[in-house]
């Protein structure tokens, strides 16, 4: 479907891979970013945008009062998929993590999965993710966010069985490198049956989780 020039939205991606469509808003301009959720919601009924800009939020949401946005990471979704009642774990290391694990969430979400989230039970104080295991050990896969030296996922997936999707995060001091120290710890983790996905790509992280539990 081609938008005004702008872009061809690929309205049966949902259909073929099983994944809709997602628009990701950084980088575009505010007009760009109306038109195309406009159309791509008058054609399939629901939209998924990732990444809207700081400043283009309050404009969208005007624009369109019956989306709901996701104001940490910008993610945006307009009408709902169905149900699945599958629960997907959303473990976040830090409070600096926030905003990629919020993304993952929100996608799970909107993708018709329950997100089930464990905030700040990274390896430095290591019981607080124990106090988070019962809820954790019932969820079909396990996304985990982390920063630093990336350690979480690895612990993660020493203790359930579900498969362990790492998402690495650009925070942390000088040696992290923008998260280029947590992806390649991750990449590197001991524990077996992990994914690694892409730095601070948490709608990648939920795209795969939801092929997995729908596989």
């Amino acid at each position: 479907m081609d938008v005004s020039g702008v872009a061809r939205l690929d309205q049966e991606r949902r259909e073929r891979t099983g994944v809709p469509e997602a628009i990701f808003a950084a980088g575009k301009t505010l007009e760009q970013n109306l038109a195309l959720i406009g159309a791509l919601y008058a054609r399939t009924g629901f939209v998924l945008a990732t990444r809207i800009p700081e400043d283009q939020r309050g404009p969208i949401a005007a624009a369109y009062p019956d989306a709901e946005l996701e104001p940490l990471s910008g993610a945006l979704r307009r009408g709902t998929l169905p149900r699945t009642g599958a629960r997907v774990a959303v473990v976040c290391a830090g409070t600096s993590d926030l905003p990629v694990a919020a993304e993952a969430a929100f996608v799970i979400d909107a993708l018709g999965h329950d997100a089930v989230r464990a905030t700040d039970v990274g390896v430095a104080g290591i019981h607080r993710l124990f106090d988070a295991l019962d809820d954790i050990t019932t969820c079909r896969v396990v996304i985990v966010v982390a920063w630093m030296e990336g350690a979480l996922p690895s612990v993660v997936a020493g203790l359930v069985r579900a498969p362990v999707i790492a998402v690495p995060t650009s925070v942390g001091y000088g040696a992290a490198f923008d998260g280029l120290a947590a992806l390649l710890g991750m990449l590197t983790a001991c524990a077996p049956g992990i994914g690694v996905v892409n730095i601070d790509n948490g709608f990648g992280a939920a795209a795969l989780a939801h092929k997995i539990v729908t596989a």
